[in-house]
């Protein structure tokens, strides 16, 4: 392999671990709110 195979291998490891977590975060946040509409409905007013 030559040495601009290994910079685009890089660069798609790097790129590939950024569109994961930002995957993961955006699950996080949607998870977080629907627990907040959640505990929003149940609270008296």
């Amino acid at each position: 392999m030559t040495s601009a195979g290994f910079v685009l291998a890089a660069y798609g490891v790097i790129l590939g671990g950024m569109g994961l977590y930002a995957a993961l975060l955006a699950r996080r946040l949607r998870i977080a709110r629907d627990t907040v509409r959640r505990n929003n409905v149940d609270l008296p007013e």
